[in-house]
């Protein structure tokens, strides 16, 4: 959770300066000299540090994230190998322990070392429900943050179609590359989109990105929710008080009267 709180501020950084970073891609647009593309990369290093964001920071659960799976990838693609005697062993999987794991089986029909290739006819149903789910997952997140999360200002046509493309791209190529991948991996690969999902909803939900969808319905949210507190408490609503407040700005200004200061001339010195 405080990497994904990290990612989240990163994310929500680089979001609001979408619209400067605009600016600065449009005065230099068409500029191909090495002057101008240093000034480009001064520029928009400066508004990095005067923002205090890191480009990095959205990337670092992923960066932690990849070794591990990297290593269950590598680890559970080679134990069916060491069990047939094809491969040497691999730390503590000798041949014997690796003939157990690959026995292992989840629900009593696929091994977690099966991928969509090697498994039985029920085996492949299941790994293709769990791909299946694996990319629902990831499509919906990136609706979800395209569709509520993303402030009108920093929308132009080109974020717009890069977008819609990694809406599309990405779960496609995870069908591919999911009937390749151990069946563990795959339940590790779904657990981590699940939760990764969870917690968009609840970033867009209580942390929405200022000027997006989410964040105006928060915000008319938070203002239903203080006027029910208001109205339990006996107290004005924010509606009330602030016409109340005009009232009596209008009435002190009736009763002291609205003079205009009139400007005084400076003297010139000799």
């Amino acid at each position: 959770f405080p990497l994904f709180y990290k990612q989240m501020k990163s994310m929500r950084k680089m979001q609001a300066l979408a619209p400067k970073m605009q600016r600065i891609q449009n005065k230099y647009k068409g500029k191909t000299d090495q002057a101008s593309k240093e000034a480009m990369s001064r520029e928009t290093m400066k508004l990095y540090q005067d923002n205090n964001v890191n480009p990095a920071g959205s990337c670092l659960p992923m960066l932690i994230q990849g070794p591990v799976f990297m290593s269950m990838f590598y680890t559970l693609s080679a134990i069916p190998y060491i069990a047939n005697g094809k491969r040497d062993p691999l730390g503590a999987f000798d041949v014997a322990t690796a003939k157990q794991f690959t026995q292992t089986d989840v629900f009593g029909i696929v091994s977690v070392t099966d991928n969509f290739t090697r498994a039985a006819t029920a085996g492949k149903v299941v790994i293709g429900v769990f791909v299946f789910l694996m990319c629902f997952c990831l499509w919906l997140m990136q609706y979800i943050n395209m569709k509520r999360n993303m402030a009108a200002a920093s929308m132009n046509k080109q974020t717009e179609t890069m977008q819609k493309a990694m809406l599309w791209l990405f779960p496609v190529m995870y069908i591919f590359s999911g009937a390749s991948f151990p069946f563990a991996v795959l339940v590790y690969w779904l657990t981590n989109n699940v939760c990764n999902l969870c917690r968009t909803l609840w970033q867009v939900y209580c942390f929405p990105t200022p000027g997006s969808p989410a964040a105006e319905d928060k915000e008319k949210r938070d203002h239903r929710n203080e006027n029910a507190r208001r109205e339990k408490a006996g107290l004005p609503s924010l509606e009330e008080e602030a016409l109340a407040k005009a009232k009596e700005e209008a009435a002190r200004k009736a009763n002291q009267g609205f003079q205009r200061q009139q400007p005084v001339r400076k003297r010139r010195k000799k």
